[in-house]
């Protein structure tokens, strides 16, 4: 869609530029992708599932307070 080399952005610039250019899939699917590889990413396809990992993970918080 664009001529932007996403590969040379940082996590910030890249997320900036989706921001700006929401009609840019392919710099959203790169976004997503590099989002989705990161440690502790969890997909929820529910209400209810999200519901659960927030507590999860604010229960697990507590503890280590």
């Amino acid at each position: 869609m664009s001529n932007t080399n996403y590969q040379e952005l940082t996590e910030v610039e890249l997320r900036n530029y989706v921001k700006q250019h929401p009609e840019d899939e392919d710099a959203f699917q790169h976004y997503l992708s590099i989002v989705r590889a990161k440690p502790g990413w969890v997909k929820v396809s529910t209400p209810e599932q999200s519901l659960a990992e927030f507590q999860k993970r604010i229960q697990a918080n507590q503890h280590t307070s």
